[in-house]
């Protein structure tokens, strides 16, 4: 979840972390701080916030030396707060800390180091501590020596005010090392510094590196040296840049169509067909994999159990050898969808991988592994990864059924979507001061309902509820009022006659009701409060089309509240804890 940057080489550290911990903020932004090491003396500024909120008031860069670590955070122990905030140094003042994970014997551990006084909340602190009872002398060693009594995750960074070097361990927890000519990064992702280097080591779980100005070695968790192989990554930054809009959210609803276009592209590798799929993966992910349950079911026959990552594992999952298992995570990190991974293999299944970051966690543990084409998302509230992974699962049904499912006329009709984009933001103009909605769907639409109502709470923090259309007399129209607008997703198809019957009843309660209906249709306006329109297209193909509209209204109402789009409150990119 937090974000890790650290630097060793002869440029300002202060100036270069800076500007690392900005492109990691999207993974926390509860705190920030930044430690730096000059003559022998280690230098700390911190504070609760946001980077630049914190910045203006500490000012980063006037932090002197050429090696440093920093950190932003994503709150799990202790609130956030200054003293909560990383790094966390040692009570002998000499070694300082950052760490992304839970360290889940904490408390043992802490009583433990009674020597020694605690100033923060966080179970972190205690690794500062820790290493600093286990150094003598090798900052190496005594990093090794602390982690062997960890349970937990983490990924940490490490220096010593005595050292010229950082030191740094994972485990469950991202950490990439950026290769440069006399200097060295360190990042949780590779956008902490790819604008300054593409040569890049992804860390193992369980091991250590120690990294100069000049050289980087890598050891097990008992101390043996590994080799690792350095990669180039193709990752262009400019793609990252808002280029003129005003949050790379909406920049990112309207990279779709391209997203689309080379997602279309994209080779699904030979697969024996399965006895049964499981798809297991976490929020918006989840609900991507929701569609291609009913995707794969209609074009393959094969049965398809849809599971949350962070239940999978706990519910003893009856999971056979000849079962697919199917993990999807833009991030490749997620902590969760990464444990049910390990877990199917256990038991003897296929597994594949649907990610979007190359060389990530899971693209690396998976049996197989299908790249997404979302390219860098940088909002955190996910919208161009959600309509690739939904690409690619209409290929997987495609390549495992022998069934062509074209796609081609995708790209036009959601562009013609985004060309709506003023009616859109007048309908949320109507709607931004609410406080509750009701999403709805059926069949192929039930899952975009579930992803339309995540996308307003998540941004907006509006509450919204997604529901198949067919269970709101079973509880959930009780709710319905002139107060609680209902957004209907109800495209000409199979369920139609059923979608306008739920549109009267609600209606008939003296509910709103804004639907999303096919181009041309003349009833739908009848039984609604305000309509959008989207282009005609196949049954199965609605859902690429019926989402768009569903992010542009969250991202119209959150944007006229006043919410930080890119950067929702208490939410981060990568979830790498449970």
């Amino acid at each position: 979840m937090c974000g890790i940057a650290g630097y060793i080489g002869k440029k300002n550290a202060a100036e270069l972390l800076l500007k690392s911990i900005k492109n990691l903020e999207y993974r926390g932004y509860d705190s920030v701080g930044m430690v730096t090491l000059s003559e022998g003396k280690i230098s700390m500024k911190k504070g609760r916030g946001k980077v630049s909120e914190v910045d203006s008031k500490v000012d980063f860069s006037s932090l002197p030396g050429t090696m440093g670590i920093a950190h932003t955070r994503w709150a799990t122990h202790g609130k956030p707060s200054e003293r909560n905030a990383h790094p966390h140094i040692s009570a002998s003042g000499k070694i300082a800390i950052v760490h992304n994970g839970i360290i889940e014997n904490y408390l043992e551990l802490k009583e433990s180091l009674q020597e020694y006084e605690f100033k923060s909340e966080t179970d972190s602190e205690i690794l500062a501590h820790l290493i600093d009872k286990h150094y003598s002398g090798n900052l190496k060693d005594a990093v090794l020596k602390a982690i062997a009594q960890l349970n937990g995750t983490y990924a940490i960074c490490v220096m010593h005010q005595d050292s010229r070097e950082l030191v740094v361990a994972r485990n469950g927890s991202p950490l990439a090392l950026g290769i440069g000519e006399g200097e060295n990064f360190i990042g949780s992702d590779v956008s902490a510094f790819v604008e300054h280097t593409k040569k890049v080591i992804y860390l193992e779980d369980f091991q250590v590196a120690s990294i100069k100005e000049n050289s980087v070695e890598i050891y097990d968790g008992k101390g043996n040296p590994v080799s690792m192989e350095t990669k180039t990554i193709d990752w262009d930054v400019e793609k990252a840049q808002k280029q003129g809009y005003k949050h790379f959210m909406l920049k990112e609803i309207h990279e779709q169509p391209q997203v689309v276009r080379d997602s279309i592209s994209i080779e699904i590798p030979e697969l024996e067909k399965p006895r049964k799929i499981f798809i297991v993966a976490c929020g918006t992910a989840g609900y991507a994999g929701l569609t291609g349950k009913y995707l794969l079911e209609k074009y393959t026959r094969i049965p398809v159990e849809v599971v949350y990552a962070s239940e999978f594992r706990y519910s003893d999952p009856i999971i056979c050898p000849g079962d697919l298992f199917i993990a999807i995570s833009q991030s490749g990190e997620t902590a969760d969808t990464l444990a049910a991974l390990r877990l199917a293999k256990e038991k003897g299944a296929k597994t594949l991988g649907i990610i979007n970051v190359q060389e990530s966690t899971i693209a690396r543990e998976a049996g197989t592994v299908i790249y997404t084409r979302a390219g860098p998302e940088i909002g955190v509230a996910s919208t161009k990864a959600f309509i690739s992974q939904l690409v690619v699962l209409y290929k997987l049904a495609e390549k495992l059924s022998g069934t062509e499912i074209s796609l081609t006329s995708i790209p036009d009709k959601i562009q013609g979507i985004l060309n709506q984009e003023g009616k859109i933001q007048e309908i949320a103009k109507k709607y931004f001061r609410v406080y509750n909605f009701l999403y709805i769907g059926r069949n192929f639409n039930f899952p975009i309902a579930l992803e339309g109502a995540l996308k307003l709470k998540e941004i907006s923090y509006i509450h919204a509820e997604g529901y198949a259309s067919g269970e709101m007399k079973h509880g959930p129209i009780a709710l319905v009022s002139d107060e609680v607008p209902t957004v209907a997703i109800a495209p000409r198809d199979s369920v139609y006659p059923k979608m306008v019957s739920n549109m009267q009843e609600i209606k008939a309660r003296n509910g709103k009701v804004i639907s999303v209906a096919t181009e041309g249709d003349s009833e739908i306006p009848e039984h609604s409060t305000d309509t959008l329109y989207i282009p005609e297209t196949r049954e199965e193909l609605y859902p690429l089309l019926t989402v768009i509209p569903l992010q542009l209204l969250a991202y119209y109402i959150a944007d006229m509240r006043e919410c930080d789009v890119d950067k929702p409150r208490n939410l981060a990119k990568s979830v790498t804890v449970e």
